[in-house]
């Protein structure tokens, strides 16, 4: 998409092959969009250059302890096994690449010695402003994602490479080493840069966000779930995750897509050019369901040889100790006493950004709401609520609100609910309940989770006698400057905080 340095690779390319390396964090699971630089390493090496892959262990570290130090080594092997199953399914040969782990050289002396050096020109303001769009932003960052990207500029002179290539998001990145390399005696490198693949939620993916990502080791069923709640509105290709996959993985690894449908719809369709296939969808010939079905296909059959591989004892093994579930208790035996009590973590709540489609009275209860919201899915749900008294039809009509979507549908008068709208409330009388903001530019389907419990997969459906909601929900508050949070922990989304209005200090329900 970009490189920085144009000339400069030129000349090297008159003179000899490029030297070239991709890094990557062991942090969380590697998903489907990084067959995109998988995909870009394979054109490297057929175009003759010396491809470095670096497993970037202290980084993973050092990026807000994203992987913790007692994982770190189980992440790398898991990290190293996964990638390689990745090249080997799209045919890259593996005997041509050097692979690196970042601690077989950064503990060294000379290393270490560098980015005291380096830390001794470096500005604050530029080594955040640098971290910005890869370290993991929170309100009380640690000195650790400082040091982030003056390692990574480092990196480049401790691999001898002329170039490093990762996405578009590690440009600030890439400009700090342009500026500070040179003051330590060091030469620029060359940079290059592909796009970034959107979630399937519309932001970028991500192996923080669990809905915004389709992972590698995702079985069938799991890849189908996660498609069918795939945010993807008939005619619109703006922050279109499906399409933006089919786009920047599926075409450039098959040079074709292929929509199936039934004959009656017109017949499975062949494009060998992704414009024509946008075009197509912008008119609604091609719909949405059968975009996602063909994706389905297509994606299972990439993923396969890696499934099959992780199939193994060994990796079975050593997936589930690199990623302990935190989301689950362990099993309890009937009988045993004292057995560990089931781990009550937010993660376990599948809250996500949802547009009210409509707002009506329920027919039988002047009370309750009946509205209908887009969550990102197909269809959209019905939602019954208790706001009549306190929020009129039109200030909820196509407003975005916080949903959850994982409690058991039930009745209410008669109406089926399949969800709660999240709403503050004051403490005294007289009443006052406003409905949480998610952050303005939100899409709906957007998945909204508490600070430090980004990870882990919500339950499919609540246990009504387990009252998982319940135990979390008696720790929900709305901060002094009106943010909602569970124990002191912000509730967000990708783009920022969910808050409410006024309702300082009040409850969430």
């Amino acid at each position: 998409q970009e490189v920085l340095g144009e000339d400069k690779l030129m000349a090297i390319l008159k003179e000899r092959e490029l030297k070239i390396y991709w890094g990557t964090a062991t942090t969380g699971k590697p998903h489907v969009a990084y067959f995109v630089p998988m995909s870009k390493i394979a054109d490297f090496l057929k175009a003759g250059c010396e491809v470095t892959i670096l497993f970037a262990d202290l980084h993973a570290y050092l990026d807000n302890m994203k992987a913790p130090w007692e994982l770190l080594e189980l992440r790398t092997r898991y990290y190293e096994n996964v990638i390689k199953a990745m090249l080997e399914s799209i045919g890259v040969p593996l005997e041509k690449l050097k692979f690196v782990r970042g601690t077989d050289y950064q503990l060294s002396k000379e290393y270490t010695l560098d980015v005291y050096r380096l830390s001794s020109v470096v500005t604050q303001h530029d080594a955040k402003k640098a971290g910005a769009e890869v370290v993991k932003q929170v309100e009380h960052p640690l000195l650790s994602g400082l040091l982030y990207p003056g390692l990574q500029a480092l990196d480049e002179e401790y691999l001898k490479v002329d170039a490093q290539f990762g996405g578009v998001d590690q440009r600030k990145i890439f400009t700090f080493a342009e500026k500070y390399l040179p003051s330590l005696g060091y030469a620029k490198r060359v940079h290059l840069m592909n796009p970034m693949v959107p979630g399937l939620t519309g932001s970028k993916m991500s192996s923080s966000e669990e809905d915004s990502k389709i992972d590698l080791l995702d079985r069938k069923e799991d890849v189908k779930k996660k498609l069918k709640k795939a945010f993807c509105e008939p005619g619109n290709v703006e922050n279109n995750g499906v399409l933006s996959f089919i786009k920047h993985v599926l075409f450039p690894l098959k040079s074709e897509f292929v929509v199936l449908r039934e004959e009656k719809w017109g017949g499975n369709k062949t494009y060998t050019a992704y414009e024509a296939l946008e075009k197509d969808f912008a008119e609604q010939v091609v719909h949405p369901g059968d975009l996602k079905n063909s994706v389905e296909v297509a994606l299972n059959k990439l993923l396969d040889p890696i499934r099959e591989k992780f199939n193994s004892p060994e990796l079975k093994q050593l997936t589930n100790a690199a990623y302990p579930n935190p989301s689950k208790a362990k099993p309890v035996e009937k009988g045993t006493k004292n057995s560990e009590p089931e781990n009550v973590v937010p993660s376990r709540l599948d809250i996500r950004v949802g547009k009210v489609i409509s707002v009506e009275k329920h027919p039988d209860a002047d009370s309750l709401y009946v509205e209908k919201i887009d969550v990102g899915e197909p269809e959209p749900r019905t939602v019954v609520s208790g706001l009549v008294q306190f929020v009129p039809k039109e200030q909820l009509q196509d407003r975005l609100v916080v949903l959850l979507c994982n409690l058991k549908p039930q009745k209410m008068r008669g109406v089926e609910s399949q969800g709660m709208v999240l709403c503050a409330s004051s403490v005294g009388e007289p009443r006052q309940v406003e409905p949480l903001d998610p952050p303005a530019g939100c899409c709906a389907g957007e998945r909204v989770y508490v600070e430090g419990y980004e990870g882990g997969e919500p339950d499919d459906e609540l246990k009504p006698k387990k009252k998982v909601f319940e135990k979390l929900q008696a720790d929900f508050r709305v901060s002094e400057d009106c943010v909602a949070q569970w124990k002191q922990r912000n509730f967000l989304t990708k783009l920022g905080r969910v808050s409410c209005k006024s309702l300082k200090g009040g409850s969430i329900s």
